[in-house]
């Protein structure tokens, strides 16, 4: 219970395109959160938090200067603001799928643009500033660099002669005829917390307590539990198939010559095992979703 203001962990989480998975990760790893769609104050089951939504581009910069305790926010934010914050652990999931998003330099498919040096007097189009920036420093290029508010694919060749744009798949890119030059950065969400607050006995208790049902939720992303009884004999050979984190559990059934087993792998291993299992002479083979995988 949350008995004093110190007891009390502020967590920003974003609003946006990273809204949805990270209110499933944290469905997924116990935590309910109510009023999430309607409000930038949701409530959670939880008296020590206190969420806050707020958009991604600005928890690195509200965590660093200590209005939040912790949040959960892109990489790429966190150096785009070169927010001063302690990375407590990386989260891989994203908008559409588990691959990072990519900062990447794009131009049209027929523009005579090839490598960054080709840049050299040129005018970018950008959100993240900062981060294409840096990049044209590091390669030596001096070029025009200008913010913008979104709808970016759109501004090239007309407006810009090239843009910096957030990608997962390049779908989207492929779609406007468009081609990516180079990947500036890729990109997966942080758990970050302020130094002061990781410092504090009682608050970096509790973030690492988060961050290990957050991780747990995230492992068991796609993984499933397998229980099966089994004739003895074929132990050896299903023990050979079976992918897990450890070595399957194994147990004796009352009646002779068969085992239990369980044992924990992904969806599409299960869908390849399962008749393999079964010419075996596996039976009652149950497959139940997992909500967390604790290493």
């Amino acid at each position: 219970m949350a008995d004093t203001a110190e007891n009390l962990l502020k967590i920003g989480l974003p609003k946006g395109s990273l809204f949805e998975p990270t209110m499933d990760l944290f469905e997924k790893a116990g935590y309910h959160i109510r009023g999430a769609d309607r409000s930038y104050r949701p409530t959670i089951d939880d008296l020590e938090l206190q969420i806050r939504l707020i958009r991604a581009q600005e928890i690195g910069r509200y965590v660093d200067h200590g209005f939040l305790d912790c949040g959960i926010t892109g990489k790429d934010w966190v150096a785009e603001n070169g927010a001063d914050v302690h990375v407590v652990c990386d989260l891989q999931y994203s908008r559409a799928t588990s691959n990072p998003t990519r900062w990447v330099l794009v131009v049209p498919n027929d523009s005579p643009i090839k490598t960054v040096k080709d840049l050299e007097g040129k005018r970018i189009a950008a959100e993240a500033v900062g981060i294409v920036e840096k990049y044209l420093e590091a390669n030596g290029v001096k070029a025009e660099v200008e913010f913008s508010w979104g709808a970016t694919e759109v501004k090239v060749p007309e407006l810009v002669d090239a843009i910096v744009d957030i990608t997962e798949t390049g779908s989207s890119l492929r779609a406007n005829n468009l081609r990516i030059v180079d990947v500036l950065m890729e990109s997966y969400p942080q758990f970050i917390a302020q130094k002061a607050s990781w410092n504090d006995p009682w608050k970096r208790s509790k973030i690492e307590r988060l961050a290990v049902l957050l991780k747990g939720a995230l492992m068991a992303r796609n993984m499933v539990g397998l229980k099966l009884n089994l004739p003895e004999g074929a132990l050896e050979v299903v023990s050979g198939l079976l992918p897990s984190l450890r070595k399957p559990t194994v147990s004796r059934l009352a009646q002779e010559g068969w085992v239990a087993l369980e044992t924990v792998l992904t969806e599409l291993q299960v869908r390849e095992l399962i008749p393999q299992l079964k010419e075996l002479g596996a039976e009652g083979i149950i497959e139940y979703p997992l909500n967390k995988v604790i290493e």
